[in-house]
């Protein structure tokens, strides 16, 4: 989440008009992640969530981003649902940008994950992927390898000003994933971003799982290993064991991974460090100016990288 689009309160109390949702008291933009605008909207009803969809989210995928939430909560998943207005529709326009309304979802998100959380978001993972076999719709990962070269392209040589041949460090490891990707791995729906800042938890227990904006059809054990990257690492970035073994026996208790999947999980998660490092570096360089945005540290991505590098399937504590 973050805001790169403001909106006057007239314009947005006109626009919560065509809604039954009551009418406007307050909002205030929503500072964190990178990709729409967002704001939590207070009315005489509640709370809600306005996002405006900003130009990097394609109009087209919408209804793939707005059905799989419908989907997953019909279920069982706790996800935000998009509110449709009075007409029956779940988008609408907003200071020149589509936007929806999302209902608020109760919870915090966990700074420091235990290896009871990382238990709770491997449970929760498999879940989102058993629940999205039978959704209807396919959204190409447009984040996956062969969108990796063109987003390393656009950062240029300007790489470099953030860590020293850091861009030469990306080519070499594109090199090695472009030749090595798997290509035939059980897929379906993935979430692709369930990072700690989109899983909510009520006291330890996991209350649901937000901000579908980069859900595509992919390879499972690739959502898997995103989230191991982002769940499993400490503050200095090296790898606990004792959290990743939590994660994935959780995970595999619902959908055991198969040989193929276990066997290439060190290049998957090398994949997954990449393709974070690469839009966090992307966005590092590029902030709008005056835009509401909390950029995130590329080279964080850069250290567990290396981890990966040199790791076998047996120090990520994947039960064989």
């Amino acid at each position: 989440m973050a805001v790169y689009t403001d909106v006057a309160a007239e314009e947005l109390a006109a626009f919560l008009a065509g809604y039954d949702i009551g009418e406007l008291l307050s909002y205030k933009g929503i500072a964190e992640g990178v990709e729409n605008s967002n704001f939590l909207v207070h009315t005489s009803r509640g709370y809600y969530i306005l996002t405006l969809y900003e130009k990097r989210v394609a109009t087209g995928d919408l209804p793939f981003f707005l059905g799989l939430m419908e989907h997953l909560s019909a279920r069982g998943l706790t996800c935000p649902q998009p509110v449709k207005n009075r007409a029956g529709a779940a988008l609408g326009m907003v200071a020149g940008r589509p936007a929806a309304v999302i209902t608020f979802l109760d919870g915090m998100w966990i700074r420091r994950p235990s290896a009871g959380h990382c238990a709770a978001l491997g449970e929760a993972l498999a879940r989102l992927h058993l629940a999205g076999a039978d959704f209807p719709l396919k959204r190409r990962n447009a984040l996956s390898v062969d969108g990796w070269r063109p987003l390393h392209e656009a950062c240029g040589a300007r790489a470099n000003e953030v860590q020293l041949d850091l861009g030469g460090f990306v080519a070499r490891e594109l090199d090695v994933l472009e030749r090595s990707w798997p290509r035939d791995l059980p897929q379906g729906v993935i979430h692709a971003d369930l990072f700690p800042d989109n899983v909510f938890f009520l006291g330890d227990k996991l209350s649901g799982l937000i901000d579908f904006y980069f859900a595509c059809t992919d390879a499972f054990a690739y959502d898997v290993a995103i989230c191991l990257n982002a769940w499993c690492f400490e503050q200095d970035h090296s790898y606990n064991v004792t959290k990743g073994r939590a994660l994935l026996s959780a995970y595999a208790r619902l959908r055991p991974l198969t040989g193929a999947e276990q066997e290439v999980f060190p290049l998957l998660a090398r994949g997954a460090a990449l393709r974070f490092l690469l839009t966090r570096l992307v966005d590092w360089l590029n902030v709008p100016p005056g835009a509401l945005v909390k950029p995130k540290d590329p080279l964080e991505y850069v250290r567990k990288l290396r981890f990966h590098q040199t790791a076998s399937t047996r120090d990520y504590g994947i039960a064989a």
